[in-house]
């Protein structure tokens, strides 16, 4: 019997990929790897639903005073002084293109607050609920929280595969390092291999 395989998308916000949000992962509006990785997601994205795949969609968000957010780290100490991803903001909301569909009961949406999207979240529960064992994983930034969820994900016992034309970091050197790095836990799905592994799963 074939493993049952949830995908998480993750990140894919205004702030994060809006040609107006105050992230945007160092990509400027008119970025090709921006608009190949909103292409790469949206399609991603469409093939899973076709699929009848269980889709969670991960967002980071804190309160607007940041109470809840760890300053332990540079890249949280950041957020807070841009004044990112402030929950119930636009810039918090999920970039149009990429957003949950609401009339699909196949589709979660978690939000957290640290790297990595279980920690403190109900991701795992809603993976056991739709019986998942294996994952495919994707979203923005590849060396954050991508990578920290993939381990995590792995180290839970898992099968882990990383879309890779659907990740992407600021700096491509940093995003290629993050994939090697992640190849050690999780098979890495180029644009080619994605679609054989949709292809594969269509009814």
């Amino acid at each position: 019997m074939p493993a049952t395989t949830a995908l998480i998308a993750l990140h894919y916000q205004n702030d994060v990929l809006h040609p107006d949000g105050k992230i945007r992962v160092g990509l400027s509006a008119d970025s090709p790897v921006r608009q190949n990785l909103v292409e790469a997601a949206g399609g991603m994205l469409r093939r899973a639903r076709a699929c009848g795949m269980p889709i969670v969609h991960v967002r980071i968000a804190f309160r607007p005073d940041y109470a809840d957010l760890l300053p332990n780290m540079p890249i949280m100490r950041n957020t807070a002084a841009i004044q990112a991803v402030v929950d119930g903001s636009w810039g918090a909301s999920f970039y149009e293109a990429l957003a949950p569909d609401p009339g699909n009961p196949r589709e979660f949406v978690v939000k957290h607050t640290r790297i990595n999207a279980f920690f403190g979240t109900p991701l795992e529960e809603i993976l056991r609920i739709v019986g998942a064992s294996r994952v495919l994983i994707a979203g923005v930034a590849t060396h954050s929280v991508v990578e920290g969820t993939v381990r995590h994900a792995a180290d839970a016992g898992y099968e882990v595969l990383v879309a890779a034309p659907a990740c992407a970091s600021a700096n491509p050197a940093t995003h290629q390092a993050a994939l090697d790095s992640m190849s050690l836990m999780a098979e890495i799905l180029d644009a080619d291999a994605l679609s054989r592994f949709f292809d594969d799963l269509a009814p």
